[in-house]
């Protein structure tokens, strides 16, 4: 279903109602089953740092099952582990993952489209080279924090160029695997490519980013089998801000922007003037564009509140920014907060604004 020409208010309901739909998959006794099965196959597990871009949908490219992947958004897939809250919640997640004996697998990534350098990366003004550049810097912090010996947090350089949908790995020997020019004669070379790429990493780490690769290679043929101008091309129609945005598991929905940058305005205005280029170019009808904030919480009583709280606070200063800076989109902003039952990934709205 093609919900970006609907009336806003259409598109508000199908949101809510994908939302509600993707927790009772989430949480039936069969997803359950099938997470718990895969990681039991593959108990690597997989971290994305990557832009806010709508296009780069990292589970849809893989076809990774939900759940699996855990994502990191920022405008320009721009980090820096010095920044507080980034700090604290990239090392509870790793903390969580080396506690149940597994070790951690960071994908690092910068995006572009081979086709038009202005499809690429607005975050760095479409300099693809720039952007590479600050993924090694992030993958340096990461061995700074984590170890440089790789053994149980791996960092990944990955590139994802979104014509095809296709990730470029950049090994640790200089060495790179593109997908798009894989073929499928040449599945059985995979894991010898991984091994040859990566030569540090423990065999199981090997063969856990294997479906990932393979599932891209499934997609990629599935994409270039379909009319795909639309998805190449922005046509967000919300801004989310936030984090448990999982339920977004399909391309260019939404501008996604994690709470970790100390500066979340600029992050904020670029998204929305991504939203006004999207009206103005007839991509998305000009009625109205939706602003959702999400914070997660695991337990009841204390920590929902805080959630509540923050959620709220993210949601005004968005809000407030976007009013300032572009006061004529802010008319036709509607605006919705919520919390994420994390265990059961219901989201639950606290207001109808």
């Amino acid at each position: 279903m093609d919900i970006h020409h609907k009336p806003i208010q259409e598109r508000i309901e199908w949101l809510v109602n994908h939302a509600n739909t993707h927790s009772k998959i989430y949480s039936s006794p069969g997803s359950w089953l099938a997470r718990t099965r895969y990681l039991a196959e593959h108990p690597t597990s997989i971290a994305v740092l990557k832009c806010m871009d709508g296009r780069i949908n990292i589970p849809i490219a893989t076809n990774t099952p939900q759940g699996i992947i855990q994502p990191f958004r920022n405008l320009g897939g721009i980090f820096d582990l010095g920044w507080p809250h980034l700090g604290e919640v990239l090392a509870s997640y790793i903390q969580n993952v080396v506690s149940d004996g597994r070790r951690a697998m960071a994908l690092i990534t910068y995006h572009f489209s081979k086709g038009d350098p202005q499809r690429g990366c607005a975050g760095f003004n479409y300099d693809t080279a720039a952007a590479k550049a600050h993924t090694y810097q992030i993958k340096k912090q990461v061995e700074e924090v984590f170890g440089v010996d790789h053994n149980t947090v791996y960092p990944i350089v990955c590139g994802f160029e979104t014509d095809d949908d296709a990730l470029i790995l950049h090994g640790s020997t200089g060495e790179q695997l593109n997908t798009a020019e894989i073929k499928s004669s040449d599945r059985d070379t995979l894991l010898p490519c991984l091994e040859a790429l990566f030569p540090d990493m423990s065999g199981q780490m090997r063969q856990d980013l294997l479906p990932l690769i393979s599932g891209n290679l499934d997609h990629i043929e599935e994409a270039r089998q379909l009319e795909r101008e639309l998805d190449i091309v922005h046509r967000e129609w919300m801004i989310c801000i936030g984090r448990g945005f999982d339920f977004l598991h399909m391309p260019n929905l939404a501008l996604i922007i994690g709470p970790y940058s100390p500066s979340l305005a600029d992050p904020i205005l670029k998204a929305a003037g991504i939203i006004e280029n999207n009206m103005k170019a007839g991509r998305i009808p000009d009625d109205g564009f939706l602003l959702l904030a999400s914070v997660p919480y695991l337990d009841v009583g204390v920590d929902r509140a805080r959630a509540e709280v923050k959620s709220k606070f993210l949601c005004g200063f968005a809000a407030e920014q976007i009013g300032i800076a572009y006061p004529e989109l802010a008319k036709k902003m509607h605006v919705k907060t919520a919390v994420l039952n994390w265990q059961s990934r219901a989201l639950e709205l606290l207001s109808t604004g």
